[in-house]
């Protein structure tokens, strides 16, 4: 979305629009934004560990105050037309069915944004039109409204039908529509074209139709020449070129926690064919999003890239002892972490109470004292550097951070105007954690919210404390074996560990530290985690090497580098150096496979265990999915198969289906995290299969990742591709034809397979078992399937007939695995 002039001649991009298709050119507005205050109150419920094993489609049932009262007051009534604004950006579909304006507000804001566009009928008649959005629209044709939806529900899109009379020639549309965001909201509207006289889309522009045609066409093609950056310049290629000279503004942001922004600027010749947005050098180790816009002729168009830029080659191999990598992590985080309390808390840890942590813990306090959504996250580190280190504090900093501790809003039943999320695992373990230190920091000072003194705010946290340690230790990780998870746990387990005034809190959080890093031990690949989880988002997946779980093997184990975003990583470290916390040294071995070693993992996480896990790894290869695990159910954030091969971090494989098919989108499951539709899914050792039947209303279509580029030999043919990274081997077999997309964002990595019923048939090797590549090519390259009333046979060459059934129970080499017996514990087996 980028602006374009006023023009009072435009002319038109013309697209055509074919009967049962949504309308997809516009020209939208800024969006309007007022924060969206109602009285304090209390709520209630409790932390809900299946919150996202969604009952109805996708959707989210628990509701804030802000929203009770905002359906009590628009919901069923007409949207309340308002803020009219120009719309004089451009919104380029790229494929996407809408027009979306999708992101995070951290707290509750009131939207509302327009777009208008035209429609050109051959002829004049009556048009059926559909209008979805999850909020509020209003939609007027040549000035007259024909149309109008009000059901706001949260996330929840709901169509409404009408009937218009078009003119011959063009036709004027115009939507105004709004919504209240509550952190992750799809604000979007999408408007189809059911039936009516033969017509195209014809967007006015203010530059000439072809400008604006090849700066879409530009961008649509565009990519990054690599997967991933550790060395060398960061380069955007242009498979289609302008034939005139373009303004280039990249925009480079990391996550959604993240508040930095650098912005290049290029100029390019007509014809150009790349981009060098800079050196690995001149960009954070990180994770980044970059916002490309084109500009000619007073038209601008822009589109979003991600992809991971790691300094992995700079920070080189780990340092041999212990204590030395502890050393180089904190100083990592302390110079090369983001500005926040984290980054402040390891910079306290080495004696560094200067200006500079301050201004890191400023960046943290307005979240903390507006108690922004995710504010949960920086008071936790932030009291533990008030607690450790008040002497290294100005006296006017250490006001501030008080002040904003008894201010702040601890649980549910306190009062608040807030959209902070209490419900999950993780938020509800660092709210009691905050409160339990918080309430002991300051035992006989008044919390604002509760009314309560300290101790009574820290005796009622610990109760809860010991309530939530209940429930993890029975059933552990709701968001199962999650990648972004992990860390978010660990940030609480590990302050209690080092903090906690109650020896039995102390000594529960210490096992629950040790166990999680055992977890991911045992599904890790060189240090790498590997497997399904439980919610996964793009930026987790792609970036292996600067996910914090990076950071942590490398400390743990001495294989893997630094990026940019901590979590957890200073209160372990600090656990380790100065609170006696010890990772036993038998899981590196876990971690870390050598020589011919296998070993199979099959465990349990969730409440009633509704999650099986199972995960397979030799020194080669690895690959973890999830049994019998809501199969043709909606999804949410789930990702049931990844596997890796050899020693390169990237060289990775998923499946998925996609949510939406927006790029680099806020949805939830999105592009690459989650899956629409969850696929039947069933794995023994190195053999897998997805098998999916996708709902209607879902994209048509099913993919992977397969970064062509990051293994050492990649050969992609009808219906079968192959790899090889190091010694480890991969097939993946289809029912369908592959096609590898050679454009846009995902060009060289997404190999699809069209169509509603899709099947992904995997089969791993390794040099040391099967030869050499082509030796195991040739081996499974008959591999196939078929079903026996609901039973999935495979014959395959190493393991015979391997009988995968119903209830998930898996038949092979003689040996019966019923996932209905896998415990939380988990049980890991050597089969070397």
């Amino acid at each position: 979305m980028s602006t374009q002039a006023p023009n009072a001649n435009p002319d038109f991009l013309r697209r055509p629009l074919d009967a049962g298709n949504p309308i997809t050119y516009w020209n939208v507005s800024a969006i309007s934004e007022e924060q969206c205050d109602v009285a304090d109150k209390t709520m209630t419920g409790n932390m809900d560990a299946q919150f996202f094993l969604t009952k109805e489609k996708n959707f989210i049932p628990h509701e804030y105050p802000c929203r009770t009262q905002f359906v009590a007051d628009f919901r069923g009534k007409k949207p309340a037309v308002r803020d009219e604004q120009p719309t004089d950006h451009v919104w380029l579909p790229f494929g996407s069915p809408r027009m979306d304006f999708s992101g995070f507000w951290f707290r509750a804001t009131r939207l509302s944004a327009w777009a208008q566009t035209c429609i050109e009928a051959d002829a004049a008649g009556k048009a059926k039109l559909k209008l979805i959005t999850c909020g509020g629209a209003v939609l007027w044709v040549n000035g007259k409204q024909v149309c109008e939806s009000a059901t706001y529900i949260r996330n929840y899109e709901q169509p409404v039908e009408c009937e218009v009379e078009l003119d011959a020639g063009i036709n004027e549309f115009k939507i105004f529509f709004d919504d209240l965001a509550e952190r992750d909201t799809r604000y979007f509207f999408q408007l189809d074209y059911l039936s009516g006289p033969h017509a195209q889309i014809a967007l006015p522009v203010v530059s000439r139709a072809g400008v604006a045609d090849q700066i879409e066409q530009a961008l649509d093609r565009m990519h990054f020449d690599k997967p991933a950056y550790s060395t060398g310049d960061v380069v955007m290629l242009l498979p289609a070129t302008v034939d005139c000279d373009v303004d280039v503004t990249i925009t480079v942001e990391g996550d959604f926690l993240s508040q930095e922004k650098l912005v290049v600027n290029r100029h390019l010749k007509a014809g150009a064919k790349s981009i060098v947005v800079g050196h690995v050098s001149d960009f954070h180790s990180d994770f980044r999003h970059f916002e490309v816009s084109l500009s000619a002729e007073g038209f601008s168009a822009e589109r979003p890239f991600t992809v991971e830029i790691a300094h992995s080659e700079e920070q080189g191999e780990a340092p041999a002892t212990l204590d030395a990598r502890v050393d180089e992590a904190l100083s990592h985080v302390a110079h090369k972490g983001y500005d926040d309390s984290i980054s402040a808390l390891a910079r306290l840890s080495l004696g560094l109470g200067d200006a500079v942590t301050e201004r890191m813990i400023n960046n943290s306090l307005p979240k903390i004292e507006a108690c922004h959504d995710c504010a949960d996250f920086h008071l936790v580190p932030l009291l533990f550097g008030r607690i450790q280190y008040a002497h290294l504090l100005s006296k006017d900093m250490l006001s501030r951070i008080d002040r904003a501790t008894l201010d702040f809003r601890f649980w549910l039943d306190e009062p608040g105007n807030d959209v902070q999320w209490y419900y999950s695992e993780n938020h509800a373990l660092l709210f009691h954690t905050a409160a339990y230190l918080a309430g002991h920091l300051h035992a006989d000072k008044v919390f604002t919210r509760s009314g309560n003194i300290g101790k009574d705010q820290s005796l009622a946290a610990a109760g809860r404390l010991r309530a939530w340690f209940d429930h993890f230790e029975q059933w552990e990780m709701a968001e199962f074996n999650s990648v972004p998870y992990f860390p978010i746990d660990l940030k609480g387990l590990a302050t209690l560990a080092a903090l906690a005034h109650d020896e039995d809190i102390k000594a529960r959080a210490k096992r629950a530290v040790l166990r999680l890093i055992k977890v991911v031990a045992s599904s890790a690949h060189h240090g790498i985690m590997t497997g399904a989880q439980g919610r996964s988002y793009e930026h987790t997946l792609m970036a292996a090497r600067t996910s914090e779980l990076s950071a942590i093997s490398r400390v743990l184990w001495g294989r893997g580098w630094f990026g940019r975003c901590f979590h957890c990583l200073p209160q372990l470290l600090l656990c380790m150096r100065d609170f006696g916390l010890e990772v036993p040294q038998d899981y590196r071995d876990m971690a870390i496979l050598a020589g011919d070693e296998q070993r199979e993992w099959v465990f349990a996480q969730g409440e009633n265990k509704f999650t099986k896990l199972y995960h397979y790894k030799t020194s080669s290869t690895a690959m973890g999915s999830a049994a019998r695990y809501r199969w043709g159910e909606w999804g949410y954030q789930e990702t049931v198969l990844q596997l890796r091969l050899g020693m390169n971090p990237d060289a990775q494989i998923w499946v998925n289906h996609p949510g939406e098919v927006i790029h680099c989108g806020f949805g939830r499951p999105s592009y690459w995290g989650g899956c629409g539709t969850m696929p039947r899914v069933h794995q023994y050792r190195d053999l897998a299969i997805v098998l999916f039947e996708t709902h209607e209303e879902q994209p048509d279509f099913t993919h992977i990742w397969f970064p062509q580029i990051a293994f050492d030999e990649a050969e992609i043919g009808d219906t079968i591709a192959t790899a090889r990274s190091g010694d480890g081997f991969v097939q993946v077999l289809s029912d369908k034809p592959l096609e590898m997309l050679s454009y846009g964002p995902t060009a060289n990595n997404e190999l699809r397979q069209m169509g509603r019923k899709t099947a992904w048939l995997i089969r791993l090797g390794n040099a040391g078992t099967n030869g050499t590549f082509a030796s195991f090519k040739d081996r499974f390259a008959s591999l196939s399937y078929k079903q026996e009333e609901g039973t999935i046979v495979i014959e395959d060459p190493d393991y015979g007939v391997v009988s995968f059934q119903e209830d998930g129970t898996i038949k092979a080499e003689g040996r019966t695995l019923d996932p209905a017996t896998w415990s939380v514990e988990g049980t890991l087996a050597d089969l070397s």
